[in-house]
């Protein structure tokens, strides 16, 4: 009998790599979306676990990627989206290139909907599928110096909860992913390595990526990795917004030059 079909986007490091390695672990066949050309690598180590691999490199940012995912996946059903792929960036809003600000905003809000629009129809009309997205602890913070990045995963979660909502009955589960700050190169190509985040210790995204596959598997609507980030996500649900953007401007806040 075939398999069953994962779709992981931004696998080609980091969390989504870890997510695409426990699918193929597990018993999925994959299609595999990234933007960097290590995806390939990523691709043949799933592929070295026992997993049919499709890997598509392609910028998740704009609707022709994600177009082009839908087309590798074909008429297969898909049995679980995890829809992993985001990046940041660091420093003054202001002082940073529009175009830069709408990439992220288009990687992590737009293509991650509409992707989940497309995937997620056939799921409700089968009455069966897992949808997993990647949110953030971040997206309960005011993201000072990091104000956009935070700002689309406050999207992605509250999104998240309102799917799932939505979806209650339908044998559709929906379950957001929120990691604190993990050990990828999230850091380095947001430009934030010298900031004290960036400086901090992180978390094994091998162990952020089990805790959401595991909470995917149960259907559960969210789940925050590591205690350390339940209990800052806990206190920021209390924690005046200004206070919280001055707490966040220290840790993103750039180095002087001076």
């Amino acid at each position: 009998m075939q398999k069953p079909l994962a779709v992981v986007t931004g696998a080609s490091s980091g969390i989504g790599f870890e997510l695409a390695s426990l699918c193929a672990r597990d018993g999925f066949d994959l299609v595999l979306a990234a933007d960097r050309p290590d995806l390939r690598l990523a691709a043949q180590r799933c592929a070295d676990l026992g997993a049919d691999v499709t890997s598509v490199q392609t910028d998740l940012s704009t609707v022709a990627g994600v177009d082009t995912v839908c087309e590798a996946i074909g008429t297969r059903p898909v049995a679980a989206l995890l829809a992993n792929a985001g990046h940041g960036l660091g420093g003054a809003f202001l002082d940073q290139p529009f175009d830069e600000v709408r990439h992220v905003i288009d990687t992590n809000v737009t293509g991650t909907v509409y992707l989940t629009h497309r995937v997620g129809r056939g799921m409700r009309d089968r009455r069966e599928g897992r949808i997993l997205l990647t949110g953030s602890i971040a997206g309960f913070i005011p993201g000072t110096y990091q104000a956009v990045y935070n700002a689309t995963k406050a999207f992605v979660d509250s999104f998240s909860f309102a799917l799932r909502a939505e979806l209650k009955d339908s044998g559709v589960t929906v379950t957001c992913l929120m990691p604190g700050a993990t050990d990828t190169d999230f850091f380095e190509r947001a430009g934030m390595e010298q900031t004290r985040v960036g400086q901090s210790s992180k978390d094994d995204p091998a162990d952020v990526a089990l805790v959401g596959f595991e909470a995917m598997k149960r259907g559960d609507g969210d789940v925050v990795s590591g205690w350390k980030n339940k209990i800052q996500s806990t206190l920021a649900s209390i924690t005046p917004a200004g206070v919280l953007a001055e707490q966040h401007r220290r840790m993103a806040e750039p180095p002087s030059t001076d």
